[in-house]
């Protein structure tokens, strides 16, 4: 196995908190992984630890085979990374940009035309090369970043949150983009509060919780192996009065947040029959998805 990362044992305490609690990762070669969690789960802080920007407590971290953080330095030539905002030059254009980053990498000025040229056409922004950052949309921003982070040809992408915030058309941009990386054999490590762009994006998902790994596999085998099939969602006025009638009921697993209930079931006509015959509910049927795999895991509290 041609592995990217491999983190074992990693752990990380900020006073008497342990935000990162004996974690086990790895990233083969070629492949998009999630990184998924709620708010204050550890991911941030797992992340800075494998760029060698936050020392661990205890643990190994290897990336590309280099120790870090001992070779973090070395590690960072050869990696990209699009942070979850932008910190674009606002002075400069998009081909400045471009180039000023660059120059971090020791790319002459020649090479890097040719390379520049590519990158522009990738990211959408060949007809706003001389464009200032600041006269750009939130998408066209994103698509910088993204390309910026792609200079050095990098082995290895991190993403924190690339589409927060984007409208459909420059997060479906954005996503055709990343599926070309990874089809051209580009690692990716990408987090995102989006759970379809998870489903869609990555070849497996780790979801984190309270500084621990709760669940890593492939999207679809989450979804299967964790929730029920089908999702039927009950809303309307007669709820309280249905969810009374189906307490006994071990048919699905019901779940309530706020005016609408989660039905989990593995058969759902019963159900559907049951509801179709009231007229004061309103209901929706769907397949499980990531979401759902999320939720159960992590609760469906509100962290701030």
């Amino acid at each position: 196995m041609d592995l990217v990362v491999n983190i074992e044992r990693l752990c990380k305490t900020y006073g008497e908190s342990r935000v990162v609690d004996g974690v086990d990762l790895s990233v083969q070669r070629g492949e998009c992984l999630g990184l998924l969690g709620p708010n204050g789960a550890g991911k941030t802080t797992t992340l800075r630890m494998l760029l060698g920007l936050t020392a661990p407590d205890a643990g190994v971290v290897q990336v590309l085979e280099l120790p870090i953080p001992a070779q973090a330095r070395a590690m960072r030539a050869r990696i990209g990374v699009v942070p979850q905002m932008d910190n674009l030059d606002p002075d400069f254009s998009v081909i400045e940009n471009l180039r000023g980053y660059a120059s971090y990498f020791g790319i002459s000025p020649r090479s890097i035309e040719s390379r520049i040229e590519e990158l522009l056409a990738f990211a959408a922004l060949t007809n706003k090369r001389h464009a200032r950052t600041e006269t750009l949309s939130g998408g066209m921003k994103r698509r910088l970043s993204l390309a910026r982070a792609l200079v050095n040809d990098p082995e290895l992408v991190v993403l924190d949150e690339p589409t927060t915030g984007l409208d459909p058309q420059a997060r479906q941009l954005i996503w055709q983009r990343l599926r070309r990386l990874v089809g051209e054999g580009t690692t990716l490590i990408l987090t995102t509060h989006y759970m379809e762009e998870a489903e869609r994006l990555c070849n497996r998902v780790a979801i984190m919780d309270h500084g621990r790994i709760l669940a890593l596999a492939p999207p679809r085998e989450l979804i299967a192996q964790c929730v029920e099939q089908n999702v039927i969602e009950v809303y309307g006025p007669g709820l309280d009065a249905w969810l009374t009638a189906s307490e006994s009921t071990d048919e699905a697993r019901i779940e309530r947040l706020g005016e609408t209930a989660f039905c989990y079931v593995a058969n759902e006509r019963p159900i559907i029959e049951e509801l179709c015959a009231r007229h004061d509910i309103e209901f929706r049927h769907r397949r499980a998805n990531l979401e759902d795999v999320f939720l159960k895991l992590t609760g469906r509290d509100l962290r701030d």
